[in-house]
């Protein structure tokens, strides 16, 4: 190791130990850092190119603010006794000795008791003002402001109040010298946008936000619907995915089989966009979701004057289609005459609107969906045959979550990625146990209920921090020993599974039939809700034409007393 005395080399004041060792440069306890001047300019005008110039300055400027405040505090240090003039004196000389510019002071005067400072500098032979101009040529404005931090730095450390220099001339802008004129910030006019410069600037925060705007847009495009947007790499996606992709090209009517929740409408838009009539229209309507009454209408259109209510003529679902993709959903729920209707479209590729004898053509590739076996309510009545066999050309099996556990941890980050940029969080990510319950869940609601799951957790998370397992599968707590209190009746605690399992095994020890429970539901729910259809459909999970869709098809008359 080797000790140079500063202090007595550069005939200074006061003694400076400046100690040499490999890999380690120490003045007076402060570790250093000799830095080429070249590598700072590159560093200079990649923040300028990067973060732009005004944030560019702010950073250098709080960079040499730090530096001063540090050399101010190695003054007091080694000159404790020293008069205001003799500590003031010591930045520049300081400054001048680590290279960054040769200092001569024009005028002083400082009380620092009285807290009063007024100091004017000429700056000659400045690193800063070199290298600026050799990036980026002449400048209009002063663009020593590293320079600049270093002096407030210094001098606010040493008067223990604000004192901010202002560059009144610089050779970066063409002049024969830099100048600097320093005073308490309190004496300067028209100075907070100068100060602006020392306040930190939360850059990180900005584009992090920047980042979920452009998710949001991206999550919002509809026209993003392809195979290769979607998330999975279980054997069962895969497969499923292969089989649409093989379908594409073609006009083949695909119907899509799976439970509820499972994606079937996701799935109908990504082949829809990998097909060639991706730049038409893809519209979708689910059969169970619109009265019977209207159905036809809502697919086939309207003339004016066709029924009550009918004040003017409307296209239908399949015009609306036309060179596109039409998706029916639930089309299980079809109506006789409906299927009637549909099945003529599917042959003659021609329908009329509901009141008019004017047939029309149509181009439309139609894409089907269901979660009951349409051959049963084939075999039942319920369903046409000849319909069920041109639906059923080309079936594809979507497979629920439970057989794609591989994508469940996938899933779950893509909607985090959606909903932390849908509603402004900066959620950091999911908790490992809450992955290990979303894996070990067994998904009755399928990717539907990890979506909103998911979108439930980002809600209630706060921001930086994960997603916690209490948040995705919150429990209601209840005391058996004391009387439930007004808030826990009224809360909606999940039936235990041992419960559900009991429930399911007496109804089938007692031969009751799926169609008789739900019937009974139905019943019940709508008495609870004294014939209020909307509050019923709520209890059960449905739209209020659902439910009173399914009270007509069983021939229950609580519909005719129902409260609309």
């Amino acid at each position: 190791m080797t000790n140079v005395n500063l202090g007595e080399v550069l005939e200074l004041p006061i003694p400076l130990q400046l100690q040499l060792q490999p890999g380690h440069i120490t003045l007076e306890q402060h570790r250093m850092v000799l830095l080429h001047a070249d590598a700072m300019a590159t560093i200079r005008k990649e923040l300028i190119d990067t973060l732009g110039e005004e944030r560019a300055r702010g950073l250098l400027t709080r960079m040499g603010y730090a530096s001063g405040k540090r050399d101010a505090e190695l003054t007091r240090r080694q000159l404790p006794e020293a008069s205001d003039e003799e500590l003031l004196s010591m930045g520049p000389l300081l400054h001048s000795v680590e290279g960054s510019v040769k200092v001569s002071p024009i005028r002083l005067s400082i009380d620092i008791a009285g807290g009063n400072y007024m100091g004017e500098f000429l700056w000659e032979d400045s690193y800063e003002s070199e290298m600026h101009r050799d990036c980026f040529g002449m400048h209009t404005e002063p663009v020593c402001w590293q320079q600049i931090g270093y002096a407030c730095g210094y001098t606010s450390a040493i008067m223990g109040k604000d004192i901010f220099y202002r560059e009144v001339s610089c050779t970066g802008r063409g002049d024969s010298h830099c100048r600097i004129l320093g005073k308490p910030v309190e004496d300067w006019e028209d100075i907070e946008e100068d100060l602006k410069y020392f306040k930190p600037d939360r850059v990180a925060d900005q584009i992090i936000q920047l980042q979920q705007e452009v998710e949001h847009l991206r999550y919002s495009l509809d026209d993003a619907d392809s195979l290769e947007g979607m998330v999975g790499e279980s054997e069962s996606y895969k497969q499923t995915c292969n089989l649409l992709r093989k379908a594409a090209d073609s006009l083949v009517t695909v119907l899509l089989l799976g439970e509820t929740g499972v994606g079937k409408e996701m799935f109908a838009r990504a082949l829809h966009g990998i097909s060639p009539r991706a730049k038409n229209n893809f519209v979708a309507i689910n059969c169970a979701a619109i009265p019977e009454d209207l159905l036809e209408s809502e697919l086939f259109g309207v003339e004016k004057g066709a029924f009550t209510g009918a004040q003017q003529s409307r296209p239908g679902r399949f015009e609306r289609a036309h060179g596109g993709t039409l998706f029916l959903d639930e089309v299980g729920e079809l109506s006789a005459a409906a299927q009637a209707k549909l099945l003529r479209v599917l042959q003659e590729g021609e329908f009329e609107r509901v009141g008019d004898t004017r047939t029309r053509k149509v181009d439309v590739r139609l894409v089907a969906a269901t979660n009951v076996e349409l051959q049963k309510a084939v075999d039942e009545g319920k369903f046409r045959a000849d319909l069920f066999y041109r639906l059923n050309i080309y079936p594809v099996i979507i497979p629920p979550l439970r057989q794609r556990r591989e994508d469940i941890a996938l899933l779950a980050k893509f909607f985090l990625d959606k909903y932390t940029a849908r509603h402004g969080r900066r959620t950091t990510g999911i908790s490992r146990d809450a992955i290990a319950a979303l894996n070990d869940y067994n998904w009755p609601g399928n990717i539907r209920e990890l979506e909103n799951m998911i979108e439930r957790g980002v809600i209630l998370s706060g921001n930086d921090t994960p997603i916690s397992r209490d948040l995705l599968f919150p429990r209601l707590e209840i005391n058996t020993s004391q009387a439930p209190t007004a808030s826990a009746t009224t809360a909606a605690a999940p039936l235990p599974e041992r419960s559900m399992d009991n429930f399911v095994e007496d109804m089938l020890d007692n031969s009751t039939s799926l169609d008789e429970i739900e019937s009974r539901l139905m019943q019940t729910a709508v008495e609870r809700s004294n014939g209020n259809l909307s509050s019923a459909a709520r209890m059960l999970g449905l739209t209020r034409p659902q439910l009173a869709y399914r009270l007509k098809k069983q021939g229950n008359g609580a519909e005719s007393g129902a409260a609309h």
